[in-house]
């Protein structure tokens, strides 16, 4: 019989990315006394998706920018299909939030000579507010942060995994989480009045992908399990340009930031030729969309770089001013034998970024009492497609914004009996590979990278999709019936993986069947057999929920909250206004 300690805290946050940080430090400050623990696979401030961010954080600061300007950019980049009243929040909040993180964190961004914070360009956007530090962005965010928690005494388990959000008996509301202590193999259920899932994404199903390997979709497969609704998922984000070093390197994948494209860079084909004058007027700024189907039509049609991708060039901007601004990029490049200053790079689209996930509202709850999400676990600020820059103004505006909102929350929610069947299910599925004969799971694993890449990746169609479906139904069936080499179960990095790998094919089943509902183009998903946006009038996003273990998909209607298809915001504004009572 497998024994389950249990504990309490008030507020409970899984993930110690910009999201989980923030909740933590703006909870504290709201509310002193409750008790906040902070829950990490791996080390505080040494993991997560936000230490890795490079390029920056888009905020509209300088003279001739607004907010409004940067909502503009960030619906149409989204193909109208983002949730305008979280949109207007990202961009309305990211200019306090800002403030916060350089006034009150000690984050120290880049300058210009008059003293003005240095704002940088990035790709798919009508002026440059990308705020940086160098090419170290995340790095210097998430140092500040961590040193912040830690000065508060924050409570921390780390090295724990969630496996399971556990409902009351009722099924009313939610009541804790199943944790897993890598280090000994034992299961601790944390009763929580509030939960934060901000485990962020992690789209690494595909052969090439950014996150590193622990990121595996956890808080959106527990999410699904639970039965909370997940919308836009088909919208995978691939970040045009990861570094191309060849099979075999984690390196492979990793970014190679925006900002070179940003600054001038340009992307040329295996036979030394510009090449995105011919997918998009903006060429290599656009779109990471954009760019990405224009890099892969490159290699579909067999002008690649040895490795098999394409390759960005710099050195015409002066190998000196390259080292000056990317010289963490410049370093890294190094380290796998290319000159970024002086000659080209390898790069191939590179799986970066989930645009969809959890329903939540703009305060930071959910359909589930109990349970409040921010950052890349959730759907809905993004769309069809995030602009670059937007992601950790994201993770950091809405990590406050749940902060605030369980401080308050915990001041009058009590502590809920949790379901202890739920609670044995829950460890016994997650012991199961224990007592089956061990399996292929690198095998597997590959079999995954292949199925997603080909045909769940940055072009799609029915047959490819249709096929998709049927090998993800099989390594499911596979995975389900592979077990772990006998041991022991403390730091069993096999364990985990089998673990990763479950929620990495529950939530690949859920993209493709998303992906095959959207028979249109939108941003990150482009159908070839349906290459056309569709109205834009009519829009609707995907929701998909887990049915008495079928994923089953409806769709709702883009609510235009702030402006419509076709329409300025300073229109819709001046249309709203219009229509208001005249004062008598």
């Amino acid at each position: 019989m497998t024994t389950v300690t249990r504990q309490q805290t008030d507020i409970l946050i899984l993930g110690s990315g910009g999201a989980g940080l923030f909740a933590a430090l703006h909870a504290h400050q709201r509310n002193p006394d409750a008790h906040i623990t902070i829950a990490v696979k791996g080390l505080l401030g040494k993991c997560g998706c936000t230490r890795m961010v490079q390029g920056g954080y888009n905020v509209a600061l300088a003279p001739g920018d607004s907010v409004p300007r940067h909502f503009m950019d960030t619906i149409e980049g989204s193909k109208w299909l983002a949730n305008q009243d979280l949109a207007w929040t990202l961009v309305e909040q990211a200019v306090v939030r800002i403030h916060e993180l350089e006034n009150e964190l000690g984050c120290f961004f880049d300058r210009n000579a008059d003293g003005s914070v240095h704002q940088k360009a990035f790709a798919g956007q009508t002026f440059d507010r990308t705020v940086h530090k160098g090419d170290l962005t995340g790095i210097e965010i998430i140092n500040r942060l961590a040193e912040q928690v830690w000065r508060r005494g924050i409570h921390r388990l780390e090295e724990h995994r969630a496996v399971e959000l556990i409902r009351t008996a009722d099924g009313s509301a939610l009541a804790g989480v199943l944790m897993l202590d890598m280090r000994t193999g034992d299961f601790t259920l944390v009763q929580a009045k509030a939960v934060l899932l901000a485990t962020g994404g992690g789209p690494t199903m595909y052969r090439y992908h950014t996150p590193s390997g622990d990121k595996s979709c956890d808080g959106m497969a527990m999410a699904l399990r639970a039965g909370l609704p997940l919308r836009d998922m088909e919208m995978v984000q691939f970040h045009p340009t990861g570094l191309l070093a060849g099979r075999g390197t984690r390196m492979t994948g990793t970014v190679i930031e925006e900002g070179l494209r940003g600054a001038g860079g340009y992307l040329l084909n295996g036979q030394h030729e510009r090449f995105m004058q011919h997918y998009d007027p903006r060429k290599e700024r656009a779109t990471r969309d954009i760019v990405s189907r224009g890099i892969y039509a490159e290699m579909r049609a067999g002008r690649t770089s040895p490795h098999g991708g394409v390759y960005i060039q710099m050195h015409h901007l002066g190998a000196a001013s390259v080292r000056k601004q990317f010289k963490g990029m410049v370093e890294r490049c190094a380290d796998c034998g290319f000159d970024l200053a002086g000659g080209l790079v390898e790069v191939v689209p590179t799986a970066h970024y989930m645009m969809g996930g959890v329903v939540f509202q703009p305060d930071c709850t959910t359909g589930l009492p109990g349970l409040f999400a921010a950052g890349e676990d959730t759907g809905g600020v993004h769309g069809a497609n995030r602009l670059g820059g937007n992601g950790v103004a994201n993770s950091t505006v809405f990590g406050g914004i749940a902060g605030d909102t369980m401080a308050a929350y915990v001041r009058t929610a009590g502590f809920r009996e949790p379901d202890d069947v739920a609670i044995g299910s829950a460890v016994a599925a997650t012991l199961r590979p224990t007592t089956l004969p061990p399996g292929d799971l690198d095998a597997l694993r590959e079999s995954l990278y292949a199925c997603m890449w080909d045909d769940v990746g940055i072009l799609r169609d029915a047959a490819g999709l249709t096929r998709a479906r049927a090998q993800l139904a099989a390594l499911s069936a596979e995975l389900a019936a592979s077990g772990i080499p006998a041991g022991t179960l403390a730091y069993n990095l096999t364990w985990h993986d089998w673990l990763n790998l479950r929620n990495l094919i529950s939530v690949s089943q859920v993209i493709v069947e998303a992906a095959l509902v959207r028979e249109d183009s939108r941003g990150a998903h482009f159908r070839e057999d349906f290459p056309q946006a569709g109205d834009l009038a009519t829009s609707s996003y995907t929701v998909a929920r887990l049915d008495q273990g079928r994923i089953a998909l409806t769709r709702e209607p883009v609510r235009f909250t702030r402006v419509a298809p076709g329409q300025s915001l300073i229109d819709a504004v001046e249309e709203t206004e219009s229509a208001l009572p005249v004062p008598v």
